[in-house]
């Protein structure tokens, strides 16, 4: 949700910025170029948190297969050898269909999110 938000004030940002661009430079007031450089400044901070979010969903992302890798060992460890093994035969087809459908997901959204939010010409981002 926080993404969808930061690309929503992304978006209004550039169009803003896109209003000040389109003024001659002779016929910029002092004030035209300072709104224009401090929305430059909320652009860059925006795209920095959208930044910091997508890869604490990425690590989030790559903690969790680590996990999934190693639950057969610890299963193995705890349990009976028949109830360790049928486990983790669960564990990897859950794992095997979380990651089916959720890189799919994942993608799908991002490129969304990204086509929403700047474009695929987007020159800031």
């Amino acid at each position: 949700m926080d993404d969808i938000q930061l690309c929503k004030e992304i978006t209004r940002l550039k169009q803003e910025l896109q209003k000040l661009i389109t003024i001659p430079d002779k016929d910029k007031s002092t004030e035209d170029r300072e709104k224009e450089e401090e929305l430059l400044k909320q652009i860059n901070k925006l795209v920095e948190t959208r930044d910091f979010l997508v890869d604490d969903v990425e690590f989030e992302r790559l903690r969790e297969r680590e996990e999934d890798r190693e639950m057969p060992a610890f299963l193995q460890s705890k349990f009976p050898s028949g109830l360790a093994e049928k486990g983790a035969l669960q564990d990897r087809k859950v794992a095997s269909k979380s990651q089916q459908t959720s890189n799919p997901f994942i993608s799908k959204t991002g490129l969304t999110l990204l086509k929403d939010c700047c474009g695929f010409t987007c020159s800031i981002l």
